[in-house]
């Protein structure tokens, strides 16, 4: 039932002061509406908010803490800023009643720019607000109401532009603003709006008007722009990772649907020709839009292309999980490749040089198991890598069997290297010729048709090169290391190393008469 504000203060007094009787006689209560408090600001009367600004409430549901802080910061500003302030407002949510516990304790200063010489608008606006908002945290900590105050910094010329643009921001703050302090320009305002005489400039209509076409036209720019841009790249760069795997570098927009085709659809049978379709039709999409001949695209379009760019981006998901297994039992085959490749030359090296890949287990038992060259586990590793290829040929090859293989490949990999380096050490050891002329020492290297001449050990840098024919030394000539290396790894050494009395002879003219030989 609505009553008069005064039959409600009226009747509450009654209650309240009957109730405070009956608890104690000398308890006063006084009833204020908070109507009341909004008047007296009106009338530019504040006493009612510095009384509860000293008052110390026993029970409150926010909005005389929101008083308490609002008119303690409002102090603190006056004190400083007095000749600057036009007017400090308390608004928002509190004053329209929607308030809740989160709420922000909203208020508004706007400052006298009028008058400004030293400093530009900007600058002063800039350095109160600092101070201004600084002051706020200061009054959150004296009142222990922290995080709330959400404090606006105003310049009048810009709130008078505000208004006159019919920033709806200006109109809020001066329909529904409570005055906690006015130097005589808001209140009048506040009157003017409530009378209807202040009123839009026809520019302000026109730009509202206009502004409702322009956002329009933002969102089918935008809407273009997800389905030129965002969707379309969102399925591209996925797709082209895909080829990537596949040692493909990344190709065109236009090739990757006939690759994804050609490749996963056709070839592997890794995809099905429904998810290509889907590319092929993202890309037409931004081909139409870029020519112009797609002008807009509808939400629904656009829901439908995310729609399926999540499912395209789900099943290329899975196809990057089928190349991936797909490369590592490929990885075993090669490593086989490699592996068997490396034991050819390794039975080479003993002489054996047919080697059927059937019999390839059973030839190195022979020449290296057998005689103790290597260890019966590296045949039986060679045995179930070869077990393994046959098992990825068929598509029987598991996850378990992949790691086993590709670790037994690794260690004998490792074993036949071993092997080989120290066979080719052992024969280049017998092709040396070690000598010693004066207090240095070098080396003579004799590789088939040439031989390379290390005058210092300690300088192996300075190398020279002759002809060798009929165990007979050519005329020495300047050669580099690459020359040397290259000579070391091609070359086919002798079984044995001799020395005529020619050679020697040839030896001492190279490092002098007092030359000492041993081999």
């Amino acid at each position: 039932q609505k009553m008069a504000k005064q039959d409600l203060k009226g009747k509450l007094e009654a209650i309240i002061l009957e109730v405070a009787k009956q608890v104690d006689e000398h308890l006063k209560p006084q009833v204020i509406l908070l109507s009341e408090v909004w008047g007296s600001c009106f009338d530019a009367k504040y006493d009612l908010l510095a009384l509860i600004a000293s008052s110390g409430p026993f029970y409150d549901t926010g909005m005389l803490s929101a008083l308490k802080i609002a008119e303690i910061h409002k102090t603190m500003v006056l004190r400083k800023f007095e000749k600057y302030i036009v007017s400090y407002v308390f608004a928002g949510s509190l004053v329209k009643g929607e308030a809740t516990k989160s709420s922000d304790i909203d208020v508004f200063v706007v400052i006298d720019d009028t008058d400004v010489k030293k400093m530009t608008r900007t600058e002063l606006k800039d350095k109160l607000r600092a101070i201004i908002i600084g002051m706020g945290m200061e009054a959150g900590e004296m009142t222990g109401i922290r995080n709330k105050l959400n404090i606006q910094v105003y310049i009048l010329t810009e709130f008078w532009d505000g208004i006159r643009e019919a920033n709806p921001v200006m109109f809020t703050f001066l329909r529904d603003g409570i005055p906690f302090y006015d130097r005589g320009i808001f209140m009048p305002w506040k009157q003017l709006l409530r009378m209807g005489k202040i009123k839009p400039s026809p520019e302000a209509i026109d730009m509202f008007m206009s502004t409702g076409n322009q956002m329009l036209n933002r969102v089918k720019a935008t809407l273009n722009t997800l389905a030129m841009e965002d969707i379309y790249y969102a399925i591209l760069t996925p797709s082209q990772a895909a080829l990537m795997m596949k040692d493909i570098p990344p190709p065109s927009p236009r090739e990757t649907p006939i690759l994804m085709q050609d490749i996963f659809v056709k070839k592997e049978k890794m995809l099905e020709e429904k998810w290509v379709k889907i590319l092929r039709d993202q890309i037409k999409v931004r081909k139409d839009i870029e020519h112009g001949t797609k002008k807009a695209t509808s939400g629904k379009e656009i829901d439908q292309m995310v729609t399926d760019a999540t499912n395209y981006l789900e099943r290329v998901g899975k196809l990057f999980s089928q190349i991936e297994e797909q490369r590592e039992k490929e990885s075993v085959a090669r490593s086989y490749d490699h592996l068997a490749s490396m034991v050819r030359d390794a039975l080479h090296s003993e002489g054996i040089d047919h080697v059927p890949d059937d019999a390839i287990v059973q030839l190195f038992e022979e020449a290296f198991v057998h005689k103790g060259k290597m260890q019966p586990k590296q045949a039986r590793a060679l045995r179930d890598v070869q077990k393994a290829v046959a098992d990825y040929e068929s598509g029987k090859l598991t996850k378990p069997d992949l790691e086993k293989a590709k670790k037994q490949a690794a260690q004998l990999e490792k074993g036949v290297v071993e092997y080989l380096q120290r066979k080719r050490a052992g024969e280049l050891e017998r092709a040396k010729i070690k000598v010693r002329h004066g207090d240095r020492y070098g080396e003579v290297l004799l590789l088939g048709e040439t031989a390379f001449i290390i005058h210092d050990l300690a300088a192996k840098d300075q190398i020279s090169k002759a002809s060798v024919k009929d165990d007979t030394l050519g005329e020495p000539k300047t050669a580099t290391l690459d020359e040397l290396e290259q000579a070391l790894a091609t070359a086919k050494i002798p079984p044995r190393t001799f020395i005529k009395e020619s050679m020697f002879e040839q030896l001492k003219k190279i490092f002098g008469p007092e030359v000492e030989i041993w081999l």
